[in-house]
């Protein structure tokens, strides 16, 4: 019988692998995906990973499919089981394991799952996961004896998840789990930290009955945010659907965007480490960076992308870094991957010694940004339109002096503000993003969105 096997080509994505279940994604391809990603670990010498999944109704079957293929290539495989993509991440690290597999959909809706993995200590992303793509087509796979066996670590996680905990005041907190797969792992931790926690959707339900697990869409913290008020909590802290991803609120009810929050860690870690990098995304505010210049950081702005912030971070030897989508990484004192539970911890610290939230937030000056804004561009000209762009701008911007970023699509500073266009890596869109000081300035900027969206013959987003 043939093992070689052919994915649907939306598949395979830049950080990951994602589909969904029973079209574009199946227990077929889960089997193939542990055959190819157990080749390449036991073609590195390694002998042992692990593998976890999400709340999802289909993640049992993919993982007992994809264990199928990982043990089939020689490997001693650990089922960790369902809970947060962090635990696996931690799971690999604490036991020293060669690599790690987690099946999660994370914050998509309920029909899709997928993969994300580890190779090492290292993100597996980018040429490594087309690769899976190519081993497969040519059922290049290594074969032997493996085995597998359920370890419950559980206990070990949440421990280390409090190690950090160093407040000085019992806090009142609110915790929104979205019924994602944190949820088992949250109220285990909220059960013995210091101070009074209130817990929403703390169970565990793929079908996410109460509200989609995504902390970057503001309906989606509606609940926390009037649990926060009623119940006069110091603040709000909500998970996506596989726990990586952090959401706050504070005491007044304001949401505590993901730029806004490494802004405030920032104060924190880099008394620990004066003059250390700190690393964010092209989407993040400016006021994140001029803040990490303020106290003293070195300010590195850098791709959108949590394995490519995480790779960065290894590089630069980064305590910290963050994404606009609550994407935050701690490499102070922590691993340097995105745990939303442990930056939890660390947000409920820093309140307790420092808060209130609202006056740690409001530190930064007050801007006018637009959301993140996402419209389809048709694959083929996505990227030529940017380049296209990045062309223009170059000269004309430079010709006004405006500072220009293309390290991911093109960012552009003005007196005004600034402004962002770029392609995503994992869906047909083009993403804009502009602020500004003024109302004024911030329509010059969309102003100037348009027209460089218009001389590539692309329709500006509503909005704009």
């Amino acid at each position: 019988m043939s093992l070689a096997h052919t994915f649907h080509p939306t598949a395979l994505r830049e950080y990951d692998i994602r589909g969904i279940v029973g079209k574009t994604l199946t227990a077929a391809d889960a089997r193939a995906i542990g055959r190819a990603f157990g080749t390449m670990v036991v073609r590195g010498g390694g002998k042992q990973v692990a593998i976890g999944y999400d709340g999802r109704l289909s993640s049992p079957e993919l993982e007992a499919a994809c264990v199928e293929g990982l043990v089939s290539t020689g490997l001693k495989v650990l089922r960790v089981g369902l809970g947060p993509t962090p635990m696996l991440y931690f799971a690999t690290r604490h036991l020293k394991l060669d690599g790690g597999v987690m099946i999660t959909g994370s914050h998509n809706p309920p029909d899709y799952n997928g993969f994300k993995m580890m190779l090492g200590k290292a993100p597996f992303f980018g040429e490594q996961i087309q690769q899976i793509g190519v081993m497969a087509a040519a059922a290049d796979f290594a074969s032997g004896q493996g085995s597998a066996e359920e370890i419950d670590l559980k206990d070990d996680y949440v421990d280390r998840l409090l190690q950090d905990y160093d407040g000085d005041t019992p806090l009142k907190c609110a915790w929104d789990a979205g019924n994602g797969a944190a949820a088992q792992i949250m109220r285990r931790l909220t059960d013995r930290l210091p101070g009074e926690h209130i817990r929403l959707f703390d169970t565990i339900d793929g079908t996410f009955p109460n509200h989609h697990p995504d902390p970057t869409v503001p309906e989606n913290l509606e609940d926390i945010t009037k649990t926060v008020l009623e119940e006069k909590c110091a603040l709000g802290i909500a998970f996506d659907g596989d726990g990586d991803r952090i959401g706050a609120i504070d005491e007044k009810g304001r949401i505590v965007w993901g730029d806004q929050l490494v802004a405030i860690y920032a104060m924190d870690v880099l008394r620990e480490h004066p003059g250390a990098t700190i690393i964010a995304d092209v989407k993040a505010s400016q006021t994140l960076f001029d803040e990490i210049a303020r106290l003293g950081g070195k300010p590195l702005m850098w791709k959108t992308g949590h394995s490519l912030l995480k790779a960065k971070m290894a590089e630069t030897g980064s305590p910290l870094a963050g994404e606009m989508s609550g994407h935050i990484f701690f490499a102070d004192k922590y691993y340097g991957f995105d745990d939303a539970l442990y930056c939890g911890v660390r947000l409920l610290s820093l309140v307790s010694r420092m808060g209130p939230l609202s006056a740690l937030r409001d530190r930064l000056p007050p801007v006018l940004n637009t959301p993140e804004v996402r419209f389809q561009v048709d694959e083929e000209r996505k990227f030529a339109s940017i380049r296209e762009i990045q062309e223009r701008v170059r000269s004309e911007g430079r010709a006004k002096g405006y500072e220009v970023n293309d390290i991911d699509g093109v960012r552009v500073k003005t007196p005004d503000g600034w402004w962002l266009l770029r392609a995503s890596n994992t869906q047909d869109v083009l993403v804009a993003r502009a602020e500004a000081y003024t109302e004024d300035g911030l329509e010059r900027l969309k102003s100037q969105i348009r027209d460089q969206l218009s001389q590539s013959g692309i329709a500006a987003p509503a909005g704009f």
